[in-house]
């Protein structure tokens, strides 16, 4: 059945759905609730379906959200749709079961092709929360979330990456680490996500120095300029299966374990990554808050990085408190140019962090050099500007040049003491509602860290914000940060 879109200028919250006359769905034999499969030229998509009389027969209603897929004013097709084998293989995850690698390829096939409502994509995400993937199941996952993807084929001996899993404040290590390996020599292709449950990922505060999405042909012409490049892996569309799970994690903040795993080893395997170091921080307010939880993630980690022939060192570090002063995308991008350039602001446990991984990466990849000599010799610098350059960004920008939120708060010990305990959680939360990520000048800057005596009246933190009621929303958030003795 041909139909004339009708947009109803209505969201529906984030389900696809279209709303049919009651006669047309009747002749469709379809009814309310049933998925149907809308096809325009060659764009195919899978909806929900609703009735209304108050929809002229020969129409068919679309919600914002649907009428942004199709994009049309002229007649779509419309056809009843079965429901596909993949939901069925959901459905089994939700009541506990394991599920085969037919079954999870079927449902990674499904999501790439658009078969899967995102409602269904949603249950299989809760699933994986719920009830936690087997080892099997995630080497399954990889293995389909790469071959469904597009992949970075470099022909290179040594591909090295690296990885945190995230959970603590900054801990921006990615965009030091990247130009002082560069400068020794070894390829890193370094793609990252946007922020799932931070106040930035690395793809936010890296797009505050220059573009991030390129494609793969764009991304080999960087890296044959660099031997480096530091973009956002959903606008290579590596791991496409990963960026839809992503979208459906991230209003929720879920980040189950398995799809943790598939998610970073996937994106690994498809820029070819030959050498991989994954940090794992541990603290209290961090993702991961024991040891003992760290190294069952590490064995996990392993076993699947041997499988997919990956050779990867795993460490465990301290998350008890953010890595850095800047919490958000322009502070973070502060924080690394102050230590790219030598500056006497710049936070030494950021620093101290990034020379201290670059070196693992070194003594992983058997190569002789010196990551902080690299950095303390301006090569590191110079070959970040390079890629800056590379990927369209100003290579001469400086710290002070970064803009932040005018609107601002300084917030302020009340006694004397020792900082004793710092909740990650907390100032994560205050630099969100801030508007961190999305307003890259929001966020929160740390003039204090742990053991640092503070005097009544002096500066803990500052909050930033980009207008005046997110920072007034941020400041009602200012309780039970510092524990000082």
């Amino acid at each position: 059945m041909q139909l004339t879109p009708k947009k109803l200028n209505m969201s529906s919250g984030g389900p696809l759905i279209v709303v049919l006359n009651e006669k047309d769905a009747n002749e469709l034999k379809i009814h309310a609730y049933d998925r149907v499969k809308i096809i325009h030229k060659k764009k195919t998509i899978y909806v929900l379906l609703d009735t209304s009389s108050d929809i002229p027969k020969g129409k068919i209603g679309l919600f914002n959200e649907t009428y942004k897929k199709i994009n049309t004013k002229n007649k779509i097709k419309i056809f009843p749709s079965e429901t596909p084998k993949s939901v069925r293989a959901i459905r089994k995850k939700l009541d506990g079961e394991e599920l085969t690698k037919q079954e999870i390829n079927s449902i990674i096939n499904d999501l790439t092709s658009n078969n899967l409502l995102e409602v269904e994509i949603a249950y299989f995400v809760a699933a994986c929360y719920n009830q936690n993937l087997t080892d099997k199941e995630v080497m399954y996952l990889t293995k389909a979330t790469v071959k469904e993807g597009n992949k970075l084929k470099l022909n290179k001996k040594i591909i090295a990456d690296k990885h945190c899993i995230g959970g603590v404040p900054n801990n921006r290590t990615t965009i030091l680490i990247t130009p002082i390996v560069a400068a020794a020599g070894i390829t890193m292709p370094k793609t990252s996500s946007r922020s799932i449950t931070s106040p930035s990922g690395t793809a936010d505060t890296m797009e505050v120095l220059s573009d991030i999405s390129f494609n793969t042909n764009q991304m080999k012409k960087i890296i044959k300029k660099t031997n480096a490049c530091m973009v956002w892996n959903e606008g290579m569309e590596i791991t496409g299966a990963d960026s839809k799970l992503i979208k459906i994690r991230h209003p929720l903040r879920l980040d189950p374990p398995g799809l943790m795993i598939a998610s970073i080893l996937a994106k690994k395997r498809a820029v070819g990554a030959t050498h991989l170091l994954l940090d794992i921080p541990i603290g209290k307010y961090a993702k991961v808050k024991t040891k003992k939880e760290a190294k069952i993630l590490k064995k996990r980690f392993e076993k699947i990085s041997k499988i997919l022939k990956i050779k990867i060192k795993v460490i465990i570090t301290d998350g008890k408190q953010p890595i850095g002063n800047g919490i958000g995308p322009s502070l973070e991008a502060r924080d690394i140019l102050r230590i790219l350039k030598r500056d006497e602001k710049a936070p030494k446990d950021l620093e101290k962090k990034a020379i201290m991984m670059a070196d693992k990466i070194f003594k992983l990849t058997k190569t002789k050099a010196s990551a902080k000599e690299i950095l303390e010799s301006g090569k590191a610098y110079e070959k970040f500007k390079e890629i800056v350059k590379a990927q369209k960004g100003n290579q001469n920008i400086k710290s002070k040049n970064i803009n932040l939120g005018k609107y601002c708060h300084n917030y302020k010990s009340i006694k004397n003491g020792k900082i004793k305990e710092m909740n990650n959680k907390k100032i994560t939360t205050i630099a969100r509602i801030a508007g961190a990520p999305n307003n890259k000048g929001a966020g929160v800057y740390l003039h204090k860290k742990l053991n640092e005596k503070i005097k009544k009246g002096e500066s803990l933190l500052t909050i930033y914000a980009e207008n005046k009621e997110k920072l007034d929303y941020a400041k009602k958030e200012l309780k039970q940060i510092f524990e000082i003795n």
